[in-house]
């Protein structure tokens, strides 16, 4: 006889988006991958109230009581998806949190994946990523795309996905460059950004404007660059325009550079890719262009801010054997600026959000 399930653990990993930055909300395409890097959340039944915990931070309230701070996201989820019931949600991760590494996307699939299994929801992966991104953009308030969690509730090892944000589409596209002998490294600037803040919203507001003035609902829906740029009579936001349009085909570009196994081009789309973020859309900082230029200085065939921007990481896609001397490099460029020294990870290509210990007691 099957006893009640009276707990589940699940995780979700954080995730790297290689290119095609600020394109989900303007209905363009990104690519991101899952990171090994992951946040499980093992939930159990209660006799009263939602407990939430995770090391010295805990938040304990009412049924349906809001919570503030880190602890929203774990109860927007439950909000979004109609459970009421008392639960225990204890937390733990070593995704780092404000590194533009989606820490959040990856608390909420987590959350999602343990209370679907726990209460036998029946919910779909597509249903558990639309409520992780209403929670939120709707509980939480920010203003976010649905990349991040797409990208940590779908990812597979060894893939990147082509997300399509016109049409809702993925694809699953091979994504290995050590079989190049290649590393993908990503370096925490330790400059941690929110996304509930003024400059991500700015730069949203200002590609909305610019779709209205092209009588367009989403940028992805234009189909001229050169006459659109044309039109638009703002400095400001044509430049906003701009990095949409270009970071657009560098996507489609870049995916067409994996498939032809061709990594010096891909390296190379991801450098006009930063240089695209920090100078037309203008979310880098001094920390994150240290990062990319130190890396390309000590042979690093390509480098990039990934995220939201303001802070966060960089990415850069480096030969194996000179992996040391590039991170050596980073250091030193901190160092001598006077910076605390960042983190670096190696950013292998890994599952998404996965059910780890059903637990019938």
């Amino acid at each position: 006889m099957m006893l009640p399930v009276d707990h589940v653990i699940a995780s979700a990993p954080g995730r790297v988006n290689l290119i095609g930055e600020h394109l989900d909300y303007n209905g363009g395409l990104c690519l991101p991958i899952g990171l090994p890097q992951r946040t499980t959340a093992r939930i159990a039944r209660a006799d009263g109230g939602v407990t939430v915990r995770s090391g010295d931070l805990e938040w304990t309230g009412g049924v349906g009581e809001r919570p503030a701070g880190w602890a929203a996201y774990v109860v927007g989820v439950l909000e979004v998806l109609g459970v009421r019931e008392p639960l225990t949600v204890e937390i733990s991760s070593d995704v780092p949190v404000g590194a533009g590494l989606s820490s959040s996307a990856a608390l909420e699939c987590s959350v999602a994946t343990a209370i679907d299994a726990l209460l036998g929801l029946g919910c779909t992966r597509e249903d558990l990523t639309t409520a992780c991104i209403r929670a939120e953009t709707e509980y939480v308030g920010a203003p976010t795309g649905g990349l991040d969690q797409t990208a940590s509730m779908f990812a597979r090892a060894g893939h990147a996905i082509l997300l399509d944000f016109a049409d809702g589409s993925s694809t699953q596209v091979g994504f290995d460059p050590a079989s190049a002998g290649l590393t993908l490294l990503a370096v925490d600037t330790r400059v941690a950004h929110e996304h509930v803040d003024g400059g991500y919203s700015a730069r949203r507001a200002d590609c909305e404007l610019a779709a209205r003035t092209l009588g367009v609902d989403l940028l992805s829906q234009v189909h001229d660059a050169a006459s659109a740029l044309t039109a638009l009579t703002d400095e400001r936001v044509r430049r906003r325009a701009r990095h949409v349009f270009s970071e657009q085909q560098r996507v489609a570009e870049f995916v067409r550079a994996l498939d032809l196994g061709d990594w010096a081009e891909a390296g190379a789309l991801m450098t006009s890719s930063h240089e695209s973020l920090r100078d037309d859309f203008e979310v880098s900082c001094a920390e994150l262009d240290a990062v990319v230029e130190a890396a390309l200085a000590a042979g690093a065939i390509g480098a990039r801010m990934t995220g939201g921007g303001f802070g966060g990481s960089a990415i850069a896609l480096v030969d194996t054997e000179r992996v040391a001397e590039v991170r050596r490099a980073i250091d030193e460029a901190f160092a001598a600026r006077g910076w605390g020294a960042p983190a670096h990870i190696d950013a292998q290509p890994s599952e998404g959000a996965r059910v780890d210990a059903p637990s019938a007691q």
